[in-house]
């Protein structure tokens, strides 16, 4: 079902939607937000929709997909199907299911036309005390249910606000309201510090000299790095692993954490992460340093470093014996700059290698 629908609806969606689509990841979101705030401070209006599967209207959304009946009809069967929780049974009068292969699909048809029509509500250019505003829409940027809209003053934010809410209403939706906010990205406002959180990912502006801020001389630079909250997971996950492998052999803690450190790492290695990734390691540390002296309470120190850790070059304290396998770093994934999918590009227009 969706090899069948999928192909038609990559040549409807709009430019700025990133969620679990082909040829499209979060680190495309990312750079479509550092493109739209580069260059000037904007207010953002940091949304998240309450519970997007549960609540969405199910007559609104095959309505959307407008498919021919014997597909209509299949995934209307699909959505009124029920779900069994244990050995009770549940109705599904509204609300689509997840952990289908469908499910993204079904979601990103259903908030379809959410930037086209905001970005509807207002004009392209605005006049203003003898000045013109060119580029005066909001940018909206989505990864499925998650969004944020990007614009320079604070009161189109509030009417972006309204109409996002209007238009969501139409699909049985509504925005959380502890989730929701509106801040800036270089200055803190109404109570928010500067910046905010999306996929993952912290993106702030700061304060820099007139000699420091490239040849724009704009006065600020906007930084992108893994989120504090990001971090305290990642940080958190390991030391689960740690502790779950306090009585194994030290190759099999060293299987076991290798391939969550690297996936980490290449998610952040597209942004500013070289500060973020030596922290982790230092804690990393600490976490090793413990496992290594609960096996070993009566050994000196210096007993235990020469067991668990070697010298390889230059480096020091290499968890793992030589000849034998290691403690990959954080640090030793690479930073490479990501580059961003053409707005307009999908993979089912006979063109691929033009995406990029």
């Amino acid at each position: 079902m969706r090899l069948a629908l999928e192909p038609e609806w990559e040549a409807h969606f709009e430019p700025h939607s990133y969620g679990f689509r082909p040829g499209r990841s979060c680190h495309d979101a990312i750079e479509a937000i550092f493109h739209g705030i580069c260059h000037k401070p904007k207010y953002v209006l940091d949304a998240d929709i309450a519970a997007c599967f549960d609540r969405l209207d199910q007559s609104a959304l095959l309505h959307k997909l407008h498919t021919f009946p014997t597909l209509r009809r299949v995934i209307h069967g699909w959505l009124k199907a029920g779900v069994w929780d244990g050995v009770d049974f549940k109705p599904t009068q509204k609300g689509a299911q997840q952990g289908s292969p469908l499910s993204p699909l079904l979601a990103s048809v259903a908030l379809h036309g959410l930037e086209t029509d905001v970005q509807a509500a207002f004009p392209a250019t605005y006049a203003s005390n003898g000045q013109v505003h060119r580029h005066w829409r909001p940018i909206v940027v989505k990864y499925a249910d998650d969004f944020v809209v990007l614009h320079e003053d604070r009161n189109v934010m509030e009417q972006v606000r309204q109409v996002i809410e209007e238009w969501l209403a139409g699909i049985g939706l509504e925005l959380k309201p502890e989730k929701t906010r509106i801040c800036h990205t270089l200055e803190p406002r109404e109570g928010f510090g500067p910046g905010f959180d999306f996929l993952g990912f912290e993106v702030r502006q700061y304060r820099v000299g007139y000699h420091r801020s490239g040849r724009s001389h704009q006065g600020f630079k906007t930084i992108i790095k893994p989120s504090k909250e990001a971090q305290k997971r990642h940080i958190k996950e390991t030391g689960e692993i740690v502790r779950r492998y306090r009585t194994a052999p030290q190759v099999a803690l060293i299987a076991a954490l290798n391939p969550v450190i690297t996936g980490w790492s290449r998610y952040y290695a597209t942004v500013v992460s070289k500060e973020v990734f030596s922290k982790m390691e230092t804690l990393l540390h600490s976490q090793l340093r413990r496992w290594s002296r609960r096996r070993h309470p009566n050994k000196p120190a210096r007993w235990i470093a020469r067991r668990y850790w070697h010298t390889e070059g230059s480096r020091h304290w290499v968890f793992g014996r030589t000849g034998e396998a290691r403690l990959r770093r954080h640090g030793e994934t690479p930073i490479r700059r990501h580059v961003k999918v053409r707005s307009e590009a999908s993979l089912y227009d006979g063109n691929p290698a033009a995406a990029w």
